[in-house]
């Protein structure tokens, strides 16, 4: 999950009781669509701290150089990779059809039994599902297409996609998380009205690598984050080669600023940090893309406190879309 904790004391803005939200989509052959939530500066890369944060963090730089320099979080990620006999996808199974599953099913679902930075994540992972919504629905009518939800979760892009008429087949790696999703959208399907589009999913248990078929659309959202750029990049090109009009990809984005955060936020690796977390450049996204003969069409930024999420919509090279 592309979601980086990290200390409130010292970087995080004064508390509020609704964490901000910041999002922009970016789409370079029309004009930028309304939307409800404030919009990041086209120049912006980054969220903006004010005066007190920036003192605060100034402070404090040579306590966390000097915490970072004493930590050694590539030495657990080995641990936990021996532990799954260096299997590393063995480990993200095993993480997320367990204590992960408990975790992601809190902060995916609607349960107040959430802390503030898993509330915060809620609505950043819920800013890019609607984002994604969007995207889709600006190239054309769900009802009809087919589409892959890669790495589905508990279904909170799927049922949205199905509910609308799409036809999805969503996976994942985790067993339990598919599970989930299931019982989900069969609770969804029985509540819809009789003449409701909603076609239920296709669910099945499946890594990225083993996924097969041909889909108008194949969406990968917060999934790359656990696949360093190497084999994210043979990822990419694997769903690519499943999909026929578009790929919508979200991953966590690379940078001095994020990668900073990242580390700190390893300082406090907790009982359900269990997996290792790789940040991804936008650029090389963008290489991998174009490697295969797929181009970037629009951009998205999702950013709260503890969440960030680069969203890319690419289409094959020759389109004319």
């Amino acid at each position: 999950m592309p979601v980086t904790a990290v200390p409130s004391t010292a970087f995080s803005p004064r508390p509020h009781s609704h964490p901000p939200t910041h999002f922009s989509l970016l789409y370079p052959h029309r004009a930028t669509p309304s939307l409800p939530l404030r919009a990041l500066p086209s120049a912006a890369g980054l969220p903006s701290l004010d005066g007190p944060v920036v003192a605060a963090a100034a402070t404090s730089v040579a306590a966390i150089a000097a915490a970072l320099s004493l930590s050694d979080p590539e030495r657990r990620r080995r641990r936990q990779a021996e532990a799954s006999d260096g299997d590393e996808k063995a480990a993200v199974r095993a993480y997320f059809n367990s204590t992960g599953f408990d975790r992601w099913r809190k902060i995916y679902g609607s349960t107040d039994d959430v802390n503030r930075v898993q509330l915060d994540i809620r609505l950043g992972h819920a800013q890019t599902v609607e984002a994604t919504l969007r995207m889709l629905r600006d190239a054309e009518p769900l009802a009809g297409t087919t589409i892959c939800d890669a790495g589905c979760g508990t279904g909170s892009l799927s049922i949205p996609l199905a509910r609308e008429g799409a036809i999805v087949l969503a996976s994942d790696i985790s067993a339990a998380m598919v599970s989930e999703a299931q019982q989900q959208a069969e609770a969804a399907f029985s509540a819809e009205p009789p003449n409701s589009p909603f076609q239920m999913p296709k669910f099945e248990v499946s890594d990225l690598e083993s996924l097969n078929g041909s889909f108008d659309t194949v969406v990968c959202l917060d999934v790359l984050i656990h696949y360093p750029q190497e084999k994210a990049d043979d990822m990419i090109a694997h769903l690519a080669s499943l999909a026929k009009k578009r790929l919508v990809l979200s991953f966590a984005p690379k940078t001095l600023y994020f990668d900073f955060l990242k580390r700190v936020g390893e300082l406090f690796p907790g009982p359900s940090k269990a997996t290792r977390a790789y940040l991804h450049s936008e650029r090389d996204v963008e290489k991998a893309l174009r490697k295969v003969g797929w181009r970037i069409r629009n951009r998205g930024f999702i950013t709260t406190q503890f969440y960030f999420a680069k969203l890319v919509e690419a289409v094959p090279i020759g389109s004319a879309a």
